[in-house]
């Protein structure tokens, strides 16, 4: 089933570039309309923290929020790392 799309667009396509790359959005939780979650899911990324980040459905500045996501999205430690061996 599809998930929900977000009411503003500029956050919808951020969240599609984040499923683009891999990332898991979940509808849902307390005080967000969501959670974006990194797919590779590793303790050495981020200092061991796991690469999740909060969607708030009302954001004072949707297209400043639409840019953290996708930057949330291309600064994943591992991803980086991928891009540079290539």
């Amino acid at each position: 089933m599809p998930r929900q799309k977000h009411p503003k667009q500029e956050i919808e396509d951020a969240l599609r570039y984040a499923e683009h790359y891999g990332w898991r959005v979940e509808v849902g939780g307390s005080h967000a309309w969501g959670k974006i979650y990194c797919p590779y899911n590793n303790k050495e990324c981020r200092c061991g923290e796991f690469c999740i980040a909060s969607i708030w459905s009302t954001p004072q500045n949707a297209g400043n929020h639409a840019k953290q996501i996708k930057r949330v999205v291309d600064n994943c430690n591992i991803r980086k790392n991928e891009n540079t061996e290539e």
